[in-house]
């Protein structure tokens, strides 16, 4: 490690250049990625000495700048951690005669997997992660299955943060792994009806999940069959079953959301899959089983928010698909859930959910209600499809989460957990709320507000503002405990609900992706805007945060207006647009063409590409203070992106505010994996977050 340092780390400039579209481009930093890259992603300890050295650099000078917040960072992590009920279970779920639960217990960083049988007591732990992570850094658990007997138990397993997932299959009697299969992706299989076959997704050279391979226990995995593979590289293969377990379902998608679906029946896993509706360019469906039809959620002949339809499973193709929930603009059908007397659709209008259930037996689907004004609501698969039973999670901004079983015959509903904040929290201390904002174009963009009532709305309150803007994700109004060190000092924690998401339905992503990207941009900055003219906070009062493609967000809303905000946070953040959407050896870029474009073989993509790409884009001006951070073995965000523009600021920019970088060398995309171990991470960026905006003083107690 190390020595810690106040000077900036010296990075050479070693100039490349690259001819595209008859521009020449120069990159002095493009030594900062490894060419061993995926080799240092299975293994960090493999990276180049040099890079190495300087990122240990960037990490010692990260600490040195904020040594003087070593007491508050402390200070918060005692906060973050005091919100965490450490022995804790979460509800169980029932299969037949047993329940199966996660627990964690005091001092614990993973979690335990669990079960009992429903009339013994006794606790049978089937994976214990903190005993699993003692031989690794990383340690992240996928996912863990029991077998449709519950025999055996499979689960993944990665331990570099390279997302590289290792396959087990566990005897829960003796608790020995009995077999091993190394190399499947995102953790994605499913069991075959007879217990002793699984299916299961792996990589190809470049990371992208391309091949469904069936194992029989007992064999060796070097011969498992393969049953599917998909040559074209912007498609990701997973696997899963429909909620009946009666089909194995093989999915192939592509970001611009068009879909082609096999299935398997689950009770003859050597089958031969049958395609659903072979694949048309922007046509996205799921299924699910009912009796002697298929129920599809699609978004086929032009139903952009989706609606479903029905088909018999005779003759599964498009030709035959039939509406039984019509197409609604601005209804967005989020998710279909299906049981053996109902459906559940989870559905969002004016970017607030909503889930509603209908029953087979024909009779009128009705809502569930709900009071605040802004929420976040979650529904749960569980095991069982024979019930009358649905789990549901609601949570906002102020409200911890709750956890219910809602009887959809009698429409009671049941709280079984009400998330537990140890240190205390009073939600009638706070307030959330929504505004709106006017964009660069006149479109109304919505954002959602918290802050502590006793916060002054004068225009002298700190804000954080967060956006994320891209793959039509929606950022829920959900409960986080981490925000309040931030409220509880007086700062108020902003939701920007940009173009580029799907917050208001699907025409809102598409305004805010390829030729249209700007959007996203100058979305997030009107937002901040209206939240100075609002008075909620003042210019050079607002911190910029985003993680990943919100990182992106972050770098082009600084080198567009910098002067708006007072300090800026970088997740993981995607910042050398160009660079990458030119590399299709890397693992995402042929899959998100369709989300920026190609800018290798499109001249237009190329022109609007470098137009907003961060690292491209830092000029001689003011920037605020930055925090950026990165994991070494990332497959998504690769470390150097962050480097090289941590590096570029420095180099150009014309103040004196601090550039920092904090990179993980023992974990990817998602930082930390212990539960404790990423509160550090949080206390590091809200520390950074307080000394920035000099807001030192102790929270006002909840």
């Amino acid at each position: 490690m190390k020595a810690a340092s106040s000077i900036p780390p010296q990075v050479s400039r070693r100039r490349r250049t690259i001819t595209r579209h008859g521009q020449l481009d120069e990159d002095f930093y493009s030594w900062l990625r490894d060419e061993n890259w995926q080799e240092v992603m299975r293994e960090p300890s493999q990276l180049v000495g040099e890079i190495r050295e300087h990122l240990e650099a960037e990490n010692a000078y990260t600490q040195s700048m904020l040594k003087p917040a070593s007491d508050l960072r402390q200070e918060i992590y005692g906060e973050l951690r005091g919100r965490i009920k450490e022995k804790d279970a979460s509800v169980p779920a029932p299969d037949g005669t047993y329940i199966y639960y996660v627990s964690y217990v005091e001092g614990g960083q993973h979690p335990i997997y669990c079960r009992q049988k429903k009339d013994d007591a006794r606790e049978q732990v089937l994976i214990d992660g903190n005993h699993e992570a003692t031989s690794s850094k990383h340690f992240r658990v996928a996912r863990c299955y029991h077998s449709p007997d519950h025999e055996l138990i499979a689960y993944t397993v990665d331990q570099t943060g390279s997302e590289y997932y290792t396959l087990k299959i566990r005897d829960p009697i003796s608790s020995e792994d009995i077999e091993l299969i190394t190399d499947t992706a995102q953790g994605d299989f499913v069991w075959a009806s007879d217990g002793q076959t699984i299916f299961y997704t792996v990589l190809d050279e470049h990371h992208r999940p391309n091949r469904v391979l069936r194992h029989q226990l007992g064999d060796d995995p070097a011969e498992d069959v393969q049953i599917y593979q998909e040559h074209d590289p912007s498609f990701f293969v997973d696997i899963d079953k429909t909620e009946s377990g009666r089909f194995i379902v093989i999915t192939a998608r592509d970001h611009a959301l068009t879909a082609e679906l096999w299935i398997i029946p689950a009770e003859t896993p050597s089958t031969e899959p049958l395609v659903i509706s072979e694949r048309e360019f922007g046509v996205d469906y799921s299924l699910s089983d009912d009796g002697d039809r298929f129920l599809i959620l699609t978004n086929a002949d032009g139903a952009e928010d989706y609606k479903i339809v029905e088909t018999p499973l005779a003759t599964p193709e498009r030709a035959c698909w039939r509406d039984v929930v019509s197409h609604k603009s601005g209804r967005m059908i989020r998710g279909l859930l299906l049981f053996q007397k109902y459906f559940v659709r989870l559905e969002s209008v004016n970017a607030l959910p909503q889930i509603i259930i209908q029953p087979l037996s024909g009779e009128k689907a009705y809502t569930i209600d709900f009071e605040e004004e802004v929420y976040d609501l979650g529904v749960s698969r569980g095991f069982e499809y024979e019930t009358e039973m649905l789990r549901f999670t609601y949570s906002s901004l102020t409200t911890p989460q709750r956890t219910f079983d809602f009887d959809m015959n009698t429409r009671e509903r049941k709280l079984r957990k009400e998330q537990e904040i140890p240190s205390g929290h009073d939600p009638n201390q706070y307030i959330t709320h929504r505004i709106m904002a006017t964009s660069h174009d006149g479109t109304m963009v919505p954002a959602t507000l918290l802050h502590r009532k006793d916060t002054p709305i004068d225009g002298t309150a700190p804000l954080v503002l967060y956006g994320y803007g891209a793959y039509g994700v929606s950022i829920p109004a959900s409960f986080s405990p981490n925000r309040f060190s931030l409220v509880d000092r007086g700062f108020i924690y902003a939701i920007a609900h940009t173009r580029g998401g799907a917050d208001l339905g699907f025409q809102w992503y598409r305004e805010g992706k390829l030729e249209k990207k700007e959007n996203t941009f100058r979305d997030y900055i009107s937002v901040g805007e209206a939240l100075i003219g609002q008075n909620f906070t003042s210019l050079g009062r607002i911190v910029t945060y985003g993680g990943s493609a919100g990182g992106m967000l972050v770098g082009a809303a600084l080198n567009m207006r910098p002067e708006l905000f007072g300090a800026a946070v970088g997740e993981v953040p995607f910042v050398d647009v160009l660079n990458t959407m030119c590399d299709e050896t890397l693992p995402l870029t042929p899959p998100e063409w369709v989300e920026w474009g190609n800018p290798g073989a499109d001249p237009e993509a190329y022109r609007l590409i470098k137009s907003y790409s961060p690292y491209d884009n830092v000029t001689a001006r003011n920037y605020p203070p930055i925090l950026a951070t990165a994991g070494i073995s990332d497959p998504r965000v690769t470390y150097w992106e962050p480097a090289k523009w941590v590096a570029r600021l420095r180099e150009v920019k014309t103040d004196s505010n601090p550039v920092m970088l904090h990179i993980n060398m023992d974990a990817g995309h998602g930082g930390a994996t212990g539960r404790f171990d990423r509160l550090q991470e949080v206390a590091l960026t809200y520390s950074f977050i307080l000394r920035s905006l000099g807001k030192h003083e102790e929270p006002t107690p909840p």
